[in-house]
């Protein structure tokens, strides 16, 4: 059973950092992209980042310049750094993985999301 484990999460003060961990298991067989979204409350759920098939990062204009994303491919792992921490970044942070290549099974799932991590950010 694929399983996505998230950490890093917590309270920081503006301007501080914090650097969010997902690692990915289960997965056989199949290539993935592994990418952060987040929901604040009332609002609807988010893109943050991703790594694509080919290792190229792509983030939502509001965290250009502030977050980075990495992946430890040995540890199927996805990190996020997240940097200059502001307010409205507060939200619980979400892991996902959306499968690149190979065929959809229970082991390769098309898209499949972790439980979160809550980040949040006092003026």
């Amino acid at each position: 059973q694929v399983q996505l484990v998230e950490s890093g999460g917590g309270s920081v003060q503006a301007g501080g950092s914090l650097r969010l961990s997902c690692t990915a298991s289960g997965y056989t067989h199949c290539t993935y992209t592994m990418s952060w979204y987040r929901q604040a409350p009332g609002l609807e759920r988010e893109f943050v980042s991703t790594i694509d098939g080919d290792g190229r990062p792509s983030y939502a204009a509001s965290v250009k310049g502030r977050f980075i994303i990495s992946q430890d491919y040995a540890k199927s792992t996805v990190y996020l750094q997240m940097n200059s921490l502001k307010p409205e970044d507060t939200a619980m942070y979400y892991c996902k993985t959306d499968l690149w290549f190979g065929a959809i099974t229970p082991e390769c799932p098309s898209a499949y999301w972790g439980q979160g991590t809550q980040v949040t950010v006092s003026s």
